[in-house]
């Protein structure tokens, strides 16, 4: 039987508290060299949203994140969602002229991006389509952007010009905000506040926002949860990307929702994927069939140890039936859930259940 998730937490910062109590040391995060436990989550994201509000970030504001799957990502973005900011991913594929023209649409006064990624640099991407460096903004021709945050970039590496820190630098800030005075701002947070912007792909034109409610994520994805059959201590290899609904919504927040170890993937490698569910004993791997399709085929596969696997979730494509019955078959897995969603629908639309015929 499926244990429900308790939660009574409706804005994902007062969730992030309530899970550092509930699961105190246990690991929410596990980034290469980097382990946060579930209290030291908590900190983290604190301490960002001090440095946020010392940036001059207001309830409502704006913050676009537009990184690879790290856990800088996961503390900027709850960093920002407590001190009543508006997260907007950026899909790290985009190039200069479309991530400028969300950067535009919605007002994103700061961005948390990465100093290169997949070959680009994408300070250089925005400056190249929107007039280069500006006199008082970073990006000359994107008037809202006041600020670029550099999560994983050293000073050395720092691209030059006005408005642009690193990751450390900024957390400096968070020194000027006592710690009462964001966790007012926690408080202030109400479930019916924005908590986030997805931009969809733009198939019939521009990309168009979707706007999303705390209240509204946490009661979709803590049914979610459930029906998946997520569990405490399960230990979740996050390949989706946290830009995408799949990888935030249905990835980390989940995972903190039923205290799970979230290890971010910066891509989808497929040696790289398989030698990590041995060594770091994976248990939950969702993603695309195309995953789970390309770990059947790979020519090595016996090589590696996958006994540790026990969930599946895919979806996002049409999904052979017969890849249902391999995955049963040939891998560990005692749960296949498939799905399908919409951005317009905070992510999911329906799903099969665990014990539905493949």
């Amino acid at each position: 039987a499926l244990m429900p998730v308790v939660m009574s937490e409706q804005t994902i910062p007062r969730l992030v508290q309530a899970a550092a109590d509930r699961f105190g040391e246990r690991h929410a995060i596990e980034d290469g060299g980097v382990i946060l436990t579930y209290a030291a989550l908590a900190e983290a994201s604190l301490q960002a949203a001090r440095a946020f509000c010392a940036a001059g970030i207001a309830g409502g504001d704006r913050v676009a994140i537009w990184a690879p799957n790290i856990h800088e990502w996961i503390v900027a973005a709850i960093g920002l969602q407590s001190a009543g900011a508006v997260l907007v991913p950026l899909n790290t594929r985009l190039k200069g002229g479309e991530a400028g023209y969300i950067l535009g649409k919605s007002g994103a006064r700061i961005l948390c991006t990465v100093g290169e990624f997949l070959g680009n640099n994408y300070v250089e991407l925005l400056r190249a389509a929107f007039g280069g460096s500006g006199a008082e903004r970073p990006v000359a021709a994107l008037p809202d952007l006041e600020r670029i945050v550099l999560l994983d970039a050293a000073e050395e590496t720092r691209a030059g010009g006005t408005g642009i820190v690193t990751w450390p630098e900024f957390l400096a800030l968070a020194d000027a905000i006592p710690a009462e005075d964001a966790q007012r701002r926690v408080a202030a947070v109400s479930p019916d506040h924005l908590s986030d912007i997805l931009f969809t792909s733009g198939t019939t034109g521009k990309p168009k926002g979707v706007m999303t409610t705390h209240a509204q994520n946490l009661r979709v994805f803590k049914v979610w949860s459930e029906v998946v059959g997520l569990r405490e201590g399960d230990r979740y290899l996050i390949v989706n990307p946290f830009f995408h609904g799949f990888g935030y919504k249905a990835g980390w927040l989940a995972s903190i929702i039923c205290g799970c170890t979230i290890l971010p993937q910066k891509m989808f490698d497929v040696p790289a994927v398989l030698e990590r569910i041995g060594k770091d004993r994976i248990s939950v791997l969702p993603g695309p069939p195309t995953l789970y399709q390309m770990i059947l085929t790979h020519a090595d596969r016996d090589k590696y140890d996958l006994s540790s696997l026990r969930l599946a979730v895919t979806g996002a494509a049409v999904i052979p039936v017969e890849l249902i019955h391999r995955m049963r078959r040939d891998l560990t897995f005692e749960t296949i859930i498939t799905g399908y969603g919409l951005t317009e629908s905070t992510g999911v639309v329906t799903m099969c259940r665990y014990d539905d015929d493949p």
